[in-house]
């Protein structure tokens, strides 16, 4: 998902995940309050959407005809859970061997487009292509959900206080625009559109006519898709000199505590790319041990975050960067990821979280989800501890952080 301050992590339950919010801890609106309340609701927008330049046309080609929610979506929002699965398990599907095929044969017969935009955007094709991958899986998954309607349902339901709101006045936007008719916008149940499942405001911002037709088409257009994606990694500040990270190996001993640096200081330390070619000479990067030690390793660049602006979850963007190195020819993982029972759950996360604000060492909500923040503060437990400092949280640091895993050493 596009990361906005009102969002979480993006669901990854579903292969078109990265634009679809979260939404979780208020129930919603029940249909038997509906009909009335929505259409107020619906009339209310009238002044706001003006403001912006929709016309009365627009507006009521776009929602004249929505009577009530959605009760498909109010059903999404109810079922909505926390999503527990590794990132091993995510893997699996994401970057399957179906999807890597599909990817390089996608990327063969859109060669050309891919070259002129990675010459006008710097974005390698792979990377471009990954990430059209695991949103809508080459466009064949994109929604089929009415964005207007589902839209407003979230909106009238008041979900993330005005979020949902802004997206739909947003939404009327493109229509007035002329971009895509009403009938044709479409995308996920949250609002997520086309094959690249921008939010109504992301496509405002970052959407090209790459094909120079006059609108910007994410839902039909495969060279405008593509060269939106591109135009927002680039609009959040992609490096072309670094890829988003490298599989490596660590030397027997490797200092954990030292995770972070220059990459041709990792190089001098003994740390080499998994796949025998050479870290670049220059650039930041941190260590991920995503299943900790023994596990898969990486060093992330400043591209692994460009990622997770389009979806905050470490899997997503561990699982976009892989496609990318495989559909560009690179092997897959070796290492051996840990098993499920050496995992926290969302309860467990939580848990940590407080624990660790309770020791001073974790800023921010209690809400269950790892990440860098996270995984920065338990780093600085276990090395306070005098514990491998993996950053990566287990039931055993858990209990320990809790007083029940022995004394300090």
């Amino acid at each position: 998902m596009i990361r906005l301050p009102a969002l979480a992590a993006a669901l990854l339950a579903c292969a078109s995940a990265s634009l679809v919010p979260v939404i979780a801890g208020a129930a919603p609106a029940t249909p038997a309050a509906d009909a009335p309340a929505f259409r107020a609701f619906v009339e209310a927008l009238r002044p706001d959407a003006a403001a912006r330049g929709v016309s009365r046309k627009t507006f009521e080609a776009a929602l004249g005809a929505v009577r009530g929610p959605d009760p498909a979506v109010l059903a999404r929002i109810r079922k909505q859970g926390e999503f527990g699965r590794p990132v091993w398990e995510y893997l699996v599907g994401a970057v399957s061997p179906g999807r890597i095929a599909r990817g390089r044969a996608r990327g063969a017969a859109l060669a050309d487009t891919l070259r002129a935009i990675e010459a006008r955007t710097g974005i390698p094709g792979p990377v471009v292509l990954a990430f059209w991958g695991v949103e809508s899986d080459f466009g064949a998954s994109a929604g089929t959900v009415p964005t207007i309607r589902a839209l407003a349902t979230l909106a009238q339901a008041g979900h993330r206080g005005t979020l949902f709101r802004d997206e739909l006045l947003a939404a009327l936007q493109i229509l007035e625009r002329g971009d895509i008719a009403p009938e044709r916008m479409s995308g996920s149940w949250a609002g997520a559109m086309g094959q690249v499942q921008f939010l109504p405001s992301t496509y405002l911002a970052h959407a090209v006519d790459f094909d120079g037709d006059g609108r910007r088409d994410i839902w039909t257009d495969d060279a405008d898709a593509l060269a939106s994606i591109a135009g927002y990694l680039k609009d959040r500040g992609w490096n072309p000199a670094l890829s988003w990270g490298y599989a490596v190996t660590l030397p027997e001993g490797f200092d954990l505590t030292r995770y972070a640096g220059d990459l041709s200081d990792f190089a001098a330390r003994g740390v080499r790319r998994a796949d025998g070619g050479a870290l670049p000479g220059a650039g930041r990067a941190s260590l991920f041990l995503p299943g900790g030690l023994g596990g898969p390793a990486f060093l992330i660049t400043d591209n692994f975050e460009v990622i997770r602006a389009y979806n905050t979850s470490d899997a997503y963007a561990l699982a976009v960067g892989h496609l990318a190195d495989r559909i560009g020819g690179g092997p897959a993982l070796t290492a051996p990821w840990p098993t499920a029972a050496t995992r926290l759950d969302g309860a467990g996360l939580r848990g940590l979280q407080t624990g660790l604000a309770a020791e001073g060492l974790y800023q921010g909500e209690a809400d269950g989800r790892a990440g860098p923040k996270l995984r920065e503060a338990v780093r600085r437990y276990q090395i306070r501890e005098g514990l491998p400092a993996d950053g990566y949280a287990t039931p055993a640091l858990l209990a320990r952080l809790q007083g029940r895993g022995g004394a300090r050493p």
